[in-house]
């Protein structure tokens, strides 16, 4: 079976990848030579994952899902939340987001947040809208090589390490873009 993830993130395909069994073919928007960027006009997560999922089956007709996910801290209201890839600017770029989050985090002593994501699927001429979620806390230091994003100073419930510390086993088991890859996978085998 093959599922078209629209997304030319890179790092989410090898991720997923690592979550789906090999009889499902997952390719990416750069695999279909969609090199059109979809832009993200929605103020929350649902509506960036959908905008995103709608393009590619009106566009291509094909099975699809998208998501979009997002770090939400207590503390600043659920920020940066859908505009996590772009907290410091336009530019995308990690080690400026941290900055920015450790900047407003200054001096607060709550410092719990979480990941989630929301996946729109497309699939066999239904939709449907899967959710995962994990907490955890922020940290003031960067600590290990893996992940990505803000990965180096989130420290999940319940483990005294980072997800950049973690490492992938652990992460494709708690992690929030897990989480809704499992609901995906009952959707899928229903067929």
């Amino acid at each position: 079976m093959k599922l078209i993830f629209a997304t030319h993130n890179a790092h989410k395909v090898e991720e997923l990848n690592q979550l789906l069994p090999d009889s499902i073919a997952l390719l990416s928007l750069t695999d279909i030579g969609c090199n059109q960027e979809i832009k993200e006009t929605g103020t929350t997560l649902e509506e960036n994952a959908k905008i995103k999922a709608d393009f590619i089956r009106q566009k291509y007709g094909l099975d699809c899902f998208a998501d979009d996910s997002g770090l939400e801290i207590e503390a600043l209201s659920g920020a940066p939340g859908v505009y996590s890839a772009r907290y410091a600017g336009d530019q995308k770029n990690n080690e400026a987001n941290i900055k920015k989050v450790w900047g407003e985090l200054m001096g607060v002593k709550n410092t719990k947040a979480w990941f989630r994501t929301v996946f729109h699927v497309h699939f066999e001429n239904k939709e449907y809208i899967l959710k995962g979620q994990v907490e955890g806390s922020i940290i003031f230091e960067k600590r290990g090589n893996g992940g990505f994003g803000y990965d180096p100073i989130f420290v999940p419930k319940g483990y005294d390490k980072t997800f950049a510390e973690l490492g992938k086993e652990v992460k494709n088991k708690i992690g929030h873009r897990a989480l809704a890859t499992q609901s995906l996978l009952k959707i899928l085998s229903t067929q």
